[in-house]
């Protein structure tokens, strides 16, 4: 900075040096400039292909957009090497609106719109790329589009299980909240649907009654739930009824003092009840067979036996079911 109060040859001589500096600053950016201006002029336009994924909006509401459809696209663009990297990272997608790309009523109602397979232009206006990029082939150049008419119907849903229950009990038939649900979407899929079932549920070692949230199998996109697709499940786990037979169990001989001979001695039996209950031997040593003498003179009687079971289990087989009592 200069000073007013400096002699006139210091304020000269100072003033040109400021001079100077402005002038060198000046000449080195002009360097710079024309050094990056030849430099980006030396560089020569690149090629490149691109897969885009085509975007499906606007589907007319009672319509279904079956699999049946192009999704991608492959454009060949040409643009300088640094554009290139831009466009590259970016995700570019070709936009189509089905109801706006297949409406011919002048109305624009879209009952208009007839299910079948159409083929729709592939316009390069709506490849979204950025100035100075070339487009120089689009393939394919029209994207074939199938649209069938959307239908609903309500099934019952069925629950599948997998793995085996714990040992001596069984699985019966699974409920589930919501017991139905409708379907919807295009008619030939709809049609072909013969059982809405969950995914499978695992029942490994399962020994009580559960509940358990769990999916639709709706495997297919195409085809949506009309509420929820989560639905509750609840499995009934009982124990397996078994039949196991007992074999010579001894007939006793209640209120009578006086001499007894009892033909057969012993009663073979056939008893059916839960899993547990049977395997369970402090259980199963609790049968007995008595015959009640009470009021019985001397003599040969004919009589049928008592067997005293736990309460959970069922006698289906006796045998004998006659003894000969003789009383002496």
């Amino acid at each position: 900075m200069l000073n007013a109060s400096d002699p006139l040859p210091v304020l000269l001589i100072r003033s040109g040096m400021h001079k100077f500096k402005q002038y060198c600053h000046a000449l080195i950016f002009s360097l710079v400039f024309i050094i990056f201006c030849f430099s980006g002029c030396d560089t020569e336009p690149v090629e490149t292909d691109l897969l885009l994924p085509v975007d499906f909006s606007n589907v007319p509401e009672n319509m279904v957009l079956t699999n049946f459809h192009t999704d991608k696209i492959e454009i060949r663009i040409k643009a300088d090497p640094k554009l290139m990297e831009l466009i590259i990272k970016k995700n570019i997608r070709y936009p189509v609106d089905l109801y706006t790309d297949l409406e011919f009523d002048p109305a624009g109602d879209s009952d208009s719109i007839e299910s079948g397979s159409y083929l729709i232009p592939v316009e390069e206006k709506r490849i979204p790329v950025n100035r100075g990029i070339k487009i120089v082939s689009i393939n394919p150049s029209y994207l074939s589009v199938q649209l069938e008419k959307k239908v609903s119907k309500t099934f019952k849903i069925t629950v599948p299980y997998s793995g085996t229950p714990a040992k001596g009990h069984i699985a019966l038939e699974a409920a589930t909240e919501p017991a139905s649900m409708e379907l919807i979407g295009a008619a030939n899929l709809i049609q072909s649907i013969k059982e809405l079932k969950t995914k499978p549920i695992d029942i490994t070692n399962a020994s009580e009654n559960f509940k358990k949230k769990i999916p639709l199998d709706l495997e297919n996109p195409n085809i949506t739930s009309s509420s929820d697709p989560i639905v509750i499940v609840s499995v009934p786990i009982q124990q397996q009824l078994v039949s196991k037979t007992i074999e010579d169990i001894p007939i006793q001989v209640w209120n009578s003092t006086l001499k007894v001979n009892i033909e057969p001695s012993k009663i073979t039996i056939r008893i059916k009840g839960p899993f547990e209950t049977l395997s369970n031997k402090e259980l199963t040593d609790q049968i007995y067979s008595f015959i009640d003498l009470k009021g019985l003179a001397p003599g040969v009687y004919a009589r049928h036996a008592y067997i005293n079971i736990p309460w959970d289990l069922m006698l289906t087989e006796a045998i004998p079911q006659v003894f000969t009592i003789k009383i002496e």
